[in-house]
């Protein structure tokens, strides 16, 4: 068994999803865990009628959408990466014809 010396130490907190509060065990901050629960809590209102506790299914429903959302945002970002290292090669590319080409005058000069 090998044991990372490089954890974070975990902690027990209580996050409050869907009118349900859940004991956690993470190394997150309270803010965070927070701020995710906050993000599930607007996700389920989005799909589901308002008040009361939320069903196991919409809990299930809002993970997946949250996920969809997840991949989404994953795809545009290593779109985004292609472009820019695209768009880096065609500089780098410019670049290294500038230095290789003389300027002009440069060439017809005798030293």
């Amino acid at each position: 068994m090998v044991v990372s010396m490089d954890r974070r130490a975990s902690q027990m907190m209580h996050v409050q999803v869907a009118g349900q509060r859940y004991k956690v065990v993470s190394s997150s901050s309270q803010a965070e865990l927070s701020r995710l629960a906050a993000a599930v809590d607007a996700k389920l209102a989005e799909l589901g009628p308002r008040g009361g506790a939320a069903a196991p299914q919409s809990i299930v429903l809002a993970a997946i959408a949250l996920a969809h959302d997840l991949e989404q945002e994953r795809a545009k970002r290593q779109l985004f990466e292609v472009k820019i290292r695209d768009l880096l090669r065609r500089i780098l590319v410019r670049i290294d014809s500038a230095l290789e080409s003389p300027t002009e005058g440069e060439g017809s000069r005798s030293e």
